[in-house]
């Protein structure tokens, strides 16, 4: 270990953060950020927890490209190929987590913003409906589910919201079911 004497000075913030208001099924979010970047207003730290906060989705990010693409695992030989093959990995990283996401924030935009009329129709055929009440219109929650249960997601009531991981594995499944049926066509 060095000396302090080897190293500059380094200047700290600490900003501190507590979510307003109560939360019903969790508690509230509390932030104790340190960070070398100046702040000097309450529009800083703001934006520093702002920049913090995309810290989660970026690593979320992350977990699809290294665990569900498995980009560690890649064999190929020449840069060119290696930047090819991380351009769709981002592309399909993106998508997986995007889906989870639109679950969450957007769950009754219709099921085309995010599937096409194929793969709408491929989900119907593999998962019917078991409800005997006539059926609200369907939404993109609605098909975003059946992708999860495809990849393993058990969809009874108390269970969690599907993770990126479950979505990854159902997104894959479903695009082999579809490839299957164009190559035995």
């Amino acid at each position: 270990m060095g000396k302090r004497k080897d190293y500059p000075a380094l200047t700290l913030t600490v900003i501190y953060a507590l979510e307003r208001g109560t939360p019903r099924s969790r508690e509230k979010i509390v932030w104790k950020l340190i960070t070398n970047l100046p702040v000097k207003s309450l529009t800083e730290a703001i934006e520093k927890l702002k920049w913090y906060a995309m810290r989660l989705k970026i690593e979320l990010f992350h977990k699809i490209f290294k665990s569900g693409c498995k980009a560690e695992e890649s064999k190929m030989r020449s840069s060119e190929r290696l930047v090819n093959l991380i351009s769709i990995f981002c592309i399909i990283g993106w998508r997986v987590f995007w889906l989870t996401m639109l679950h969450r924030t957007e769950p009754s935009l219709p099921p085309a913003i995010a599937l096409t009329t194929t793969k709408v129709r491929m989900l119907d055929e593999l998962l019917k409906t078991k409800s005997r009440v006539p059926r609200k219109k369907a939404t993109v929650s609605d098909y975003i589910i059946k992708v999860a249960r495809l990849g393993g997601y058990l969809a009874h009531a108390a269970a969690p919201p599907p993770g990126n991981m479950v979505m990854w594995r159902g997104v894959s499944r479903l695009n082999d079911i579809q490839l299957g049926f164009l190559l035995a066509a």
